[in-house]
């Protein structure tokens, strides 16, 4: 592994992050929530900007893509389906593309369910997961267009990554998240547990992002619709998964 990642908070709750290759110098910002404090997390790092990922196109994901361009000139790469969005990118990407920041790669997959135009980019040789707000530490996005389906196939997607991958989400949801997790898998000792350290980062000013592959599929009840207790949750026993998961999507809205 040789990227460098530093998360840190934008806005009220969104993820930052920036991605470095120490070898080249390139460093990229995964999605251009707030100017200021990605400004600060390249002060802080010594960093220079060279690109910005866009996962999607909402705007608390893109609105300081042009700031952060006229000011450091770096490159814009955004998915093709969010071009009305961010009008100005340099490249748009889509799926089955590779996308270089220095000498990393990532390789662009199309992760709908939380809007149709939503990429998630995936650093195979870092095991570095840039999920936006398709998936969260303990959740996942909220569904504004698209189907269920589509949502589930993209979890099951990046549910089917290495356990050690690391996962960087769009927001800090995570104590919220955790209540809902633990209303609807109470019995799960590995989210008690999850739930507790949540508890004790945020005590600390701190947040668990980057969670891992495997720690989400022990305890994020999004991902795990296939398993008996959570379609007992739902009153969903013998159900297909999906149905599962519309389930406990749709409870999680009104928790």
């Amino acid at each position: 592994m040789s990227a460098q990642i530093h998360a840190f908070l934008c806005l009220q709750d969104n993820i930052g992050v920036l991605i470095h290759d120490p070898n080249t110098g390139a460093c990229a910002a995964i999605d251009a929530q707030e100017e200021g404090p990605i400004l600060a997390a390249l002060a802080k790092t010594g960093w220079q900007l060279t690109d910005i990922l866009v996962t999607h196109r909402h705007s608390d994901h893109v609105q300081a893509v042009e700031p952060l361009k006229r000011r450091t000139g770096c490159r814009v790469v955004a998915p093709v389906k969010a071009r009305e969005a961010v009008p100005h990118a340099d490249a748009y990407v889509r799926e089955g593309d590779t996308v270089h920041v220095g000498g990393l790669q990532a390789h662009v997959w199309e992760t709908p369910g939380h809007c149709l135009d939503h990429v998630s980019y995936w650093f195979a040789a870092d095991r570095a997961l840039f999920a936006g707000d398709t998936l969260f530490t303990l959740g996942c996005g909220r569904m504004f267009e698209g189907t269920y389906a589509e949502f589930w196939a993209s979890l099951q997607r990046l549910a089917a990554l290495p356990d050690e991958a690391r996962v960087y989400c769009g927001h800090d949801y995570t104590l919220s998240n955790a209540r809902f997790a633990l209303a609807a898998d109470p019995d799960n000792e590995a989210l008690k547990a999850r739930a507790a350290e949540a508890e004790k980062a945020k005590a600390e000013g701190r947040f668990l992002v980057p969670t891992t592959i495997g720690q989400e599929k022990a305890t994020n009840p999004f991902l795990r619709a296939g398993e008996p207790a959570l379609a007992k949750s739902v009153q969903k026993e013998g159900a297909a998964s999906v149905e599962v998961f519309q389930a406990l999507r749709e409870w999680k809205n009104r928790f």
